[in-house]
């Protein structure tokens, strides 16, 4: 028989790991803070707690999935005498630092933490393709790897506690970015009467190659300048500069909102500024 699992939090990504877990022949336990978001997962054979204590008291194996790691602290409260030997692994969202406080709070209750963040929305969960960052105790890890699995492909990058969210908000940030970025050039596009799925395969085709070995492939090139600490050249920053100050005005023809673009300008301006008077000292 598969291992037992208990899932605290049913929200929309908990309510899918605890299903997919069902469907993987595992016994889930569950708890909600709203009991009756767990009757769907009740009628497929799961087994609803009266507490967070009595889920956690279930299974060594503890998937908690809340809003913050605030959640986690209220939910268990009343009762932490169950976390002894217990592994949690907490698939909530907050920051590097929290997720380092939260394995101290775990410690302190007998308990290891795990913190995961997971890169794939709720339908993702379970299909090829969805992965998780993992930090904390590699060997806690490695005793539930197998079942996580079901969940998303697991890869750990450490045991610092506050790795998993440092490399989660980092591909958040650019997600967001880029999203965000569409959002505005099709904007710019619907402003001239076209549409954006005239746009979308060119976008398509610039993520492929920026991320490709080609000419364009600039994630590469700004890789090696990073890690190799090579300065920016002053004329590739002006020419950032130049670019980004006519989108600006571009966007303001066209009615599209330019804050970003803005932001964009002045962080491109600081830098021109900064290599300058780099190259000035002697």
């Amino acid at each position: 028989m598969s291992a037992p699992v208990t899932v605290i939090g049913l929200g929309a990504m908990g309510s899918v790991m605890a299903e997919v877990l069902l469907r993987n022949g595992h016994p889930v336990t569950v708890w909600n803070r709203t009991a009756s978001k767990a009757d769907p997962l009740v009628a497929k054979g799961a087994t609803l707690t009266g507490s967070a204590a009595a889920a956690v008291a279930a299974s060594d194996l503890v998937v908690i999935s809340q809003i913050d790691y605030q959640a986690m602290y209220d939910s268990l409260a009343g009762d932490t005498s169950a976390l002894r030997g217990k592994v949690l692994a907490n698939l909530s969202a907050d920051t590097p630092a929290e997720l380092r406080r939260a394995a101290a709070w775990a410690s302190a209750h007998g308990a290891e933490l795990v913190a995961g963040g997971i890169m794939v929305p709720p339908p993702g969960i379970g299909q090829p393709g969805s992965y998780t960052f993992y930090s904390g105790p590699e060997a806690a890890l490695e005793r539930h790897r197998a079942t996580l699995a079901e969940l998303s492909e697991v890869a750990y990058v450490g045991a610092d506690h506050g790795l998993a969210m440092i490399y989660y908000k980092a591909l958040l940030n650019l997600f967001w970015t880029i999203l965000t970025g569409y959002g505005q050039s099709a904007a710019l596009l619907r402003s001239a009467g076209l549409a954006a799925k005239d746009l979308r395969p060119f976008v398509t085709k610039m993520l492929t190659d920026l991320a490709g070995d080609g000419p364009m492939g600039f994630v590469g090139h700004l890789t090696e300048q990073i890690d190799g600490g090579v300065p920016h050249d002053e004329g590739i920053l002006a020419v950032r500069v130049a670019d980004m100050a006519q989108i600006v005005h571009t966007f303001k023809d066209a009615g599209v909102d330019t804050g970003v673009a803005e932001a964009y300008l002045d962080l491109f301006r600081r830098d021109l500024d900064s290599a300058l008077k780099t190259a000035e000292k002697p």
